[in-house]
């Protein structure tokens, strides 16, 4: 049965539950984490001249010529979470910026006209009807040099998008955000739907003349796209949206794991062959976060994370990691609160000890962590690592996680949903 919630915004809620909740009472440094956080998120954002549309760099804080290729790169999943977190933080008209700005990039993309969204574009102000592309000058040939993933459109990093764009819906009421939100679904619906088993594909990968579709389909994309479109099917009132929602989600149920007790991370390239070997974080906990329901066993994820995940008092990425992941530490916060755990201080404090000089928190304590990942088909090993830089992305889930709000479902962890 579809349950809507009161019409109230999401904030409004937070405000309203942390006020009558002794439950959502926090620790001082949880608190200490969410108040530095937040006016970290504030100031970067309001460093951005003007009032207008922006993005924000994914790596602020990057040494000229460290990893050139993240010089001034916005990543759309990074600003999605910011702009959620700032509303965590209780500033919706910095989140709306950067929904403004992904508007914008949507419907006036250099060569496609279908409304797609890429995976990155230049960080800072946007002027005019302009988004411009991630790249730079390379000398030594002279010639514009781009990544091929960052100018390419992977469906986990559209559908956060639309996560983004839903929750500023849900503060601004501005129908404008809601029917972006909408076509992003439309889009992913349009290009990334697979069959046998149904699912939703990786996206398309590469330079504007000669993209490709990635085949393999991960459990945390659907698990994105399951949010999403729970979220904009429960407020339209539109059956192809929760259509959409149901694919999703009954590809993420498919790839729970019930002797193991985790979730497969999605299929090889052939979209059908379940990839058994690696383990992913976010994968594992997102879960918990997505789905207001889910079946009891699901709960027992806890002994894999902590077999596979653990790295001291925090957690990694892959499985018996090389080190913390700032960002999945953050996550693993987030669903011990979903699960109604309690958070222990030393992972609070692991998150702490991650701030930098300029408050951004660092992806990885470590110089570099793995992921046993590739960044794409042409890579020829898996060289999808975080490094020891500041990144939003790592701030913006601590934030999420020390604010106690769920992204995934625009509201306060674990405030079930209510029938008006």
């Amino acid at each position: 049965m579809l349950i809507r919630r009161p019409y109230i915004s999401g904030i409004g809620l937070l405000l309203a539950v942390m006020a009558s909740s002794p439950a959502l009472s926090t620790g001082a440094t949880q608190q200490q984490l969410a108040d530095s956080t937040c006016s970290v998120l504030r100031s970067a954002a309001a460093a951005t001249p003007g009032q207008g549309p922006m993005l924000l760099p994914s790596y602020p804080n990057l040494q000229p010529g460290s990893v050139r290729a993240l010089e001034n790169v916005a990543f759309v999943y990074d600003n999605a979470l910011a702009g959620i977190a700032l509303t965590a933080c209780g500033d919706t008209a910095q989140a709306k910026r950067i929904a403004d700005a992904l508007l914008i990039a949507a419907s006036h993309d250099p060569t496609f006209k279908d409304g797609r969204l890429r995976n990155a574009y230049r960080s800072g102000a946007v002027a005019g009807d302009k988004v411009e592309l991630p790249g730079y000058w390379e000398s030594k040939g002279n010639y514009w040099s781009q990544d091929p993933y960052q100018v390419g459109t992977a469906t986990g990093n559209a559908a956060w998008a639309s996560l983004l764009l839903l929750t500023v819906y849900d503060s601004s009421h501005d129908r404008r955000y809601l029917d972006g939100a909408v076509a992003q679904l439309h889009w992913i619906q349009a290009h990334t739907l697979g069959t046998a088993p149904a699912a939703y594909e990786g996206g398309l990968f590469g330079y504007d003349n000669a993209q490709r579709p990635q085949h393999w389909k991960a459990t945390e994309h659907n698990l994105d796209v399951y949010a999403a479109a729970t979220w904009a099917g429960r407020e339209t009132g539109d059956a192809a949206l929760t259509q959409q929602a149901k694919v999703a989600g009954d590809f993420v149920k498919s790839m729970w794991d019930p002797t193991q007790h985790r979730f497969f991370v999605g299929t090889l390239d052939d979209g059908k062959t379940l990839s058994r070997d690696k383990s992913g974080l976010d994968a594992q906990v997102w879960p918990l976060l997505a789905f207001d329901s889910h079946p009891a066993d699901w709960n027992q994820v806890w002994s894999w994370i902590d077999s596979q995940h653990r790295s001291g008092d925090g957690y990694g990425y892959r499985r018996q990691p090389d080190g913390v992941w700032t960002e999945g530490t953050a996550q693993v916060a987030a669903g011990l609160q979903a699960s109604g755990k309690p958070v222990p201080d030393p992972l609070w404090q692991v998150l702490a000890a991650q701030r930098s000089a300029s408050g951004m928190l660092y992806a990885t304590p470590q110089p570099r962590i793995a992921t046993d990942f590739a960044i794409g088909p042409t890579s020829t090993y898996a060289d999808f690592f975080y490094y020891h830089q500041p990144h939003l992305g790592a701030t913006a889930w601590t934030a999420l996680a020390a604010k106690g709000w769920n992204p995934l479902a625009g509201r306060p962890i674990g405030h079930a949903e209510q029938a008006p």
